[in-house]
């Protein structure tokens, strides 16, 4: 049983649309709530950009593959100590890649077992994260020699920027991770499909 979130009236308010539907198929099949869908469902027609928004950022095609994407999100959510948002996108990762790499990138970046351009770009959404104030054009010098475009640059701000948003939304609202078998569940379904719920 999930301790209950931070915010009861947001919690046991889910107004009808697909995270409402979400939530009641959920506990109709007797699995893990992902409290998320929760602060999705209170206000549906606030959050359904969200939602676009989310999968064009980590889902479509771009400069930068999704399993990369999702590597960022879930290394931004591990600096941020967002346990949900973590977990889920580690295991979004593990599905587009393997859970060992994922494990070895949030483990120890500088030894993990990828390229040293996809390291040089964990490294720089870092600075997104803990001091985006000081980023400067000598901040992107490095990673156009390693082969990043303006482009892939673009796309690595605004995940990171993206998930920090999302890291403060769901751990100042009370939203507990679920298992790791809870996590994988649907892990696989996004890594596929993406965030869009019809």
């Amino acid at each position: 049983m999930q301790p209950p979130m931070y915010l009861p009236e947001v919690e046991n308010n889910p107004q009808p649309g697909p995270h409402r539907n979400l939530i009641e198929r959920t506990r109709e099949l007797g699995q893990e709530n992902w409290q998320i869908w929760n602060l999705f469902a209170f206000r549906p027609e606030m959050t359904i950009h969200m939602g676009r928004f989310t999968h064009a950022v980590m889902h479509e095609e771009g400069p930068i593959t999704p399993a990369l994407r999702e590597l960022i999100a879930a290394y931004t959510s591990s600096l941020n100590h967002c346990e949900f948002c973590m977990r889920s996108h580690a295991a979004v990762t593990a599905a587009l890649l393997d859970e060992a790499t994922v494990h070895a990138v949030l483990t120890d970046l500088d030894t993990a077992p990828i390229p040293d351009a996809e390291k040089a770009l964990l490294r720089f959404t870092r600075k997104v994260t803990l001091d985006s104030a000081h980023i400067t054009p000598a901040d992107m010098a490095p990673l156009h020699e390693l082969g990043w475009d303006d482009a892939a640059l673009f796309y690595a701000i605004t995940v990171a920027a993206l998930f920090n948003f999302y890291n403060r939304w769901v751990s100042s609202s009370g939203v507990h991770a679920v298992s790791h078998e809870g996590h994988a569940l649907h892990a696989a379904n996004i890594a596929q499909r993406g965030y869009i719920r019809a």
